[in-house]
Formats: C-alpha cells, sequence, structure tokens
C-alpha cells in the first residue's frame, strides 16, 4: 500500500472533495459505501443542490431524509422502497431507462458524474481491485467520473471477470471494515411457489436462465434442481442459486467455460463465500450483461422477469401502479428482447394473479391510467400466474383476451369477460360462456410415451385451445368425421367446438393430446371428453384422435385420465354411443376395464360402463 498511499485517506477527508451542484454517482444494491453515504450526509449544512443518482438502493438511504431534502436530491433508475415514498411524492426523480443504456448515457456525457462512490475489496498484489457484490453500471460510472472514491472493505469479497480494475482506476481509497448488506428471500406463499413451479415447466435442460428480481420470478430456482446442464446468464443472483449447484444442474466442473455470469448479487454472507475468488462465476458490467444481442446468441435462453399488470392485449406495465412510480424498467426489456430472439428461446413474466389481498385483479381489460407500458402488445410472449400459462405471441386479440381471462383469478374471470366483450376485443357470442373459464386440475397431466420413445403430453383443455382444436377437426379425414360426429359436417363454428373449450371440470371434462410443433406451440392430436346427465349421473363420453395417430393407444390412454376425473368427481360412470362398424372404438370401450353393457338401437351401438 505503499505505492498508493497518496490515494488513502478518511471518509471525511474524501467527501470534502464533493462540491455544491454536482452530481455523485452512487454504488447499488449491496455494495452502496454506507461510510461514504454517511460522511457526504453529515457534511449537508456546507453543501447545496448535490443530485445522488443510483439503480438500485439498499439501506436507509439518508440522504433523502426530510432534514437534508434542501441539500440533496436523489435520481433512481430503478426504485427501491428506501426511496419509493420520496419519489412518489415528488420530492425525488425516477429516470426510466433500460439497464443496457444507462452506460452511454454516462460515456456520452448526456448525464455526466463528477463523482462516482464505489465499493470494492482490498488491492491483491497485483493492485487489482474487485467490485465484488455490485458490478452493473459501476464500472461505466467509475470510467465517466471525473473523481472517484472507492470504500475498500476486507468483507467484500473478491468476484472475477469484469469486477476486476486496477487501483490506478480510483482516486481516493477510505478502508472501513463493515459486514457487506444481505437480502434474506421472504418466504413464498403457495401461490407463488405454482408459479414456480409452473415456468420451471417451460424450462429444457441445457438452457441458459435469466431470473429478474421479485419473489415471482425467483421462485422457479428450486424447481430447476433436477434439471441438467443449465448455464445462468442474468443480471442478478441470490442464494437460491446455490441448490442448483450443488444438485449439479448448474454444472461448474470445467473452469474454461464460465456458467455463471451476473452482474449483481443480492444475497446473504453464504453467497458471497460462494462467489468469493470462484471462477465459475464472471462478474460482468451492464454492457455484456444486459446486451439483447449478446443474450439472444444463447440457445434455449429463458428470461423470467415479473410485471405488476398485464392487460388483455398483452401490454406490460413493470414500474408504475397506476400513476405512482413503484420499480423500474431493469433488464425487463433488455432480456424480453434477447430471449425471444434466441433459438429455441422463451421470454416469460410472471406475476401473482391479484393484489391487495385478493381485492385487485393484475390481469385487468386495460392498464389502469397513467400506467407505463414496459412491453408492448407486439414484444409479449408468455404469460405465467398461478392459475396456468397463457401464450400470447403471434395470437389475436380474441385469443389474447381468452388466454389471459383463464391465468386470471376465478373471482374476476366473469367481469374480464364482460369488459373484453364491451371493449370489443371478444364476440358477443362470447356471452353464451361467460362464467365458465376454468382451469382443469392438475391430476388430469399426463405423459404417454410411444414404443417410438415420440411423447405425448395429456392435459386438461383450456379456452386458448380454439385455434389448435380447429386445425385439428379440419385435418380429420371424412371418414374420422363420421364416426365422431355421425353425420357429414363441413364447418366447425363456436357453437359446435365452444363445449371442447369451455368445461366447469366436474360435470363436464376434456382432455387434450399434444405435442410439440418444430419450433413454438402445441400441436393437438387427440380430444376426450365426457358430459355429464345429472338425471343418471352418468356422463357420455367421446373421443377424436387425429388420422396420423390413430392405432396407437391415444383414446384407450385418454379414457383412463377421464375415469380417474369422473370417480372423483363423484360421477356413477359413462355412455356412449358408436357405429357398429367403429371396431377400434368398440375395443376400446370394451376393454375399458369397467362394468360394460351394450344394446343395439336404431343402427347404433350403445353403451354403458359402470365404476
Amino acid at each position: 500500500m505503499e505505492r498508493w498511499a497518496d490515494k488513502i485517506t478518511t471518509p471525511q477527508e474524501a467527501v470534502k472533495k464533493v462540491r455544491s451542484g454536482q452530481r455523485v454517482f452512487l454504488g447499488s444494491g449491496c455494495g452502496v459505501p454506507n461510510a461514504l453515504v454517511e460522511a457526504l450526509v453529515q457534511r449537508a449544512k456546507k453543501l447545496a443542490d448535490v443530485e445522488i443518482i443510483h439503480v438500485l438502493s439498499l439501506g436507509n438511504a439518508s440522504y433523502t431524509h426530510e432534514k437534508v431534502q434542501n441539500t440533496f436530491s436523489v435520481n433512481s433508475f430503478f426504485i427501491s422502497d428506501n426511496v419509493r415514498q420520496v419519489i412518489q411524492q415528488g420530492l425525488g426523480d425516477y429516470t426510466p431507462i433500460y439497464l443496457s443504456d444507462i452506460p452511454e448515457l454516462f460515456s456520452s456525457g448526456q448525464l455526466p458524474i463528477d463523482v462516482a462512490m464505489v465499493q470494492v475489496s482490498p488491492p491483491d498484489n497485483d493492485g487489482m481491485v474487485s467490485l465484488g457484490v455490485s458490478v452493473n453500471v459501476n464500472t461505466s460510472a467509475i470510467n465517466s467520473a471525473d473523481l472517484v472514491i472507492a470504500q475498500v472493505n476486507p468483507l467484500m469479497p473478491r468476484t472475477l471477470g469484469g469486477a476486476l480494475l486496477h487501483v490506478e482506476s480510483l482516486d481516493l481509497m477510505v478502508f472501513v471494515e463493515e459486514p457487506i448488506a444481505e437480502v434474506f428471500q421472504p418466504l413464498a406463499s403457495n401461490a407463488i411457489k405454482r408459479i414456480g413451479s409452473q415456468v420451471a415447466a417451460l424450462v429444457e435442460s441445457d438452457s441458459t436462465i435469466e431470473v429478474g428480481i421479485g419473489l415471482a420470478s425467483q421462485a422457479v430456482w428450486p424447481y430447476l434442481k433436477h434439471k441438467t446442464g443449465l448455464k445462468i446468464h442474468t443480471e442478478m443472483i441470490s442464494d437460491a442459486i446455490l441448490p442448483l449447484i450443488e444438485s449439479g444442474a448448474i454444472h461448474t466442473a470445467d473452469k474454461e467455460e464460465k456458467t455463471i455470469i451476473s452482474s449483481f448479487a443480492l444475497g446473504t454472507r453464504r453467497l458471497y463465500d460462494a462467489i468469493d475468488n470462484n471462477p465459475a462465476f464472471s462478474f460482468e458490467s451492464t454492457e455484456f450483461v444486459n446486451n439483447p444481442a449478446r443474450i439472444s446468441g444463447y440457445p434455449k435462453m429463458i428470461a423470467i422477469n415479473t410485471a405488476l399488470e398485464v392487460d388483455l392485449t398483452g401490454q406490460v406495465c413493470a414500474d408504475s401502479l397506476g400513476e405512482n412510480f413503484y420499480s423500474g424498467l431493469g433488464g425487463l426489456v433488455d432480456f424480453n428482447i434477447g430471449a425471444s430472439h434466441s433459438e429455441g428461446g422463451k421470454a416469460i413474466i410472471v406475476l401473482p394473479s391479484t393484489a391487495k389481498n385478493g381485492s385487485i385483479s393484475r390481469i385487468t381489460c386495460q392498464l389502469s391510467q397513467g400506467s407505463g407500458v414496459a412491453i408492448t402488445r407486439g414484444g409479449i410472449h408468455y404469460v405465467v400466474t398461478e392459475f396456468g400459462v397463457a401464450y400470447l405471441h403471434g395470437k389475436s386479440i380474441q385469443e389474447r383476451a381468452v388466454a389471459l381471462i383463464s391465468v386470471a383469478h376465478p373471482d374476476f374471470r366473469s367481469q374480464l369477460m364482460k369488459a373484453a366483450i364491451k371493449a370489443r376485443y371478444l364476440r358477443k357470442e362470447m356471452s353464451e360462456v361467460e362464467g365458465m373459464v376454468f382451469v382443469g386440475p392438475q391430476a388430469l397431466k399426463a405423459t404417454m410415451e410411444l414404443p417410438d420413445k415420440q411423447k405425448i403430453i395429456f392435459r386438461p383443455s383450456h379456452p386458448s385451445d380454439k385455434r389448435a382444436i380447429k386445425e385439428m377437426l379440419y385435418s380429420l379425414s371424412n371418414e374420422s368425421i363420421y364416426k365422431r360426429f355421425i353425420s357429414h359436417v363441413e364447418q366447425f363454428p363456436f357453437q359446435r367446438i365452444k363445449n371442447f373449450l369451455y368445461v366447469d371440470h366436474r360435470g363436464d371434462e376434456v382432455v387434450v393430446g399434444v405435442i410439440p410443433k418444430k419450433k413454438k406451440g402445441e400441436k393437438i392430436v387427440c380430444v376426450a371428453g365426457y358430459y355429464l346427465d345429472p338425471t343418471s349421473n352418468r356422463a357420455e363420453i367421446a373421443f377424436m384422435v387425429s388420422d396420423d395417430w390413430q392405432g396407437k393407444g391415444l383414446a384407450r390412454f385418454s379414457l383412463q385420465l377421464l375415469i380417474t376425473a369422473a370417480i372423483r368427481n363423484g360421477l356413477r360412470g359413462f355412455t356412449a354411443e358408436t357405429l357398429p362398424s367403429n371396431t377400434s372404438m368398440r375395443h376400446v370401450f370394451e376393454k375399458s376395464g369397467l362394468k360394460v353393457s351394450s344394446r343395439m338401437e336404431d343402427g347404433m351401438l350403445f353403451y354403458q360402463m359402470d365404476f
């Protein structure tokens, strides 16, 4: 340290270099240089018009307190809870901007920085310090600032990659040992856990993952432990990543390949110890991590980010609650664009279906007045709530509205349907199924594997299956259509197919067998359902299987799912009618394992099957 003795000073002496009217950048997240912040605030009476800028602030943010508001003003790129009230009251500023754009804001001089205050680890023998838990835009702020003051903390973990910089980049250093701020993840509710589980089902092994800030997005981590070959390219990591390393879901043994790339860490000492001098982790600048072109270069890039509100056309609000600014854009748009252009990638928006203890729906007909649009209708892909997954990209307004109503909270589906019809997002005929948007039970999800290893996923039908079911119906041969409808049907309007889509999953039930399309989406190859006759407590069953998939056991497999559902719902049994010449369907009924009886009447064969 003798080489840089002229740089070493105290916090109080260092902040004397700050002058009135200057703009001061603060290192953010768990890397806030608290000793420097407190020394600066103590000097408030000798300063005026000092603008404090940061991305994500933790701690008490004493520069926002009422007694120093005449000296300091805050301008935040992301609103955390410690500055939210000040900004919502109009006493501070919020600059909405994508994280990837902030570095150029500094370097171009559009938002010049006079002083940058950051926190670093002690220098090594080569004079290299590390920005530790918070790299993000700190590097660009350091490169742009006229004066760089670093709080050197022996407890700061030494992270590698772009986190390293030479002491010569620093003008002043103050040595203060204090615990690094810790962020403990709150316990997730059952609804949040269901969101995590459903998102994990969209994640394939060998994917690259980004998970944004927010409990709903972070909930996916525990459900990824059984995946393999995962890589991480995300702006933030938390303690939740550690079990995935321990389980082997994230492979970190190959020192030549960086499997975990991040920009900052919000966690506990356990995480900080894990990342300290660990070559498996590479902490990089925002220019690197949030570059959409780089993000899109990963195959199977999965971006999981939280929203505050989504309207029925697919507009996403992420930074405000109506007219009140609440958080920020962060890396949401950067990763949404990158993942959506990745080969096999998925851009996923997550949010609980309600807010304020269930009194408000986060799925709305129109965004609340004053709400900002973070992702436009054209950029939306997946939306996930605790009630399911809605895929919206390339879908019409009517298809989007139906899909989003289906994943809204059941208490709000009927009024959302009315509002959508009034707004002309849905046709008037949809009023016939108002109050009939239900999500099927998880117990009806099953996988059938054929001898050639082809897998067919069976699940409850969904109102958003309208297009896929129509595609299947129009692909059927005349013979298959006649066997199913006992007539030569040529058209399939809404009236004919609505009973496949809108079922109560008790008296009526419909399951579909799907295979993935070559690129995105699903192809329905089997539809099976029952429809209750309350006078007998038996339900009539019917099946459709695509011509290319007949004779492979799909009807027999789906019948067993329907039997399970019907018994659970207290039904007595099934009835069915078929043409005597339909030997394959007759075989399914007669080998069902139920108590089967049949009779011939008017050229049709009628079956009764009791449980």
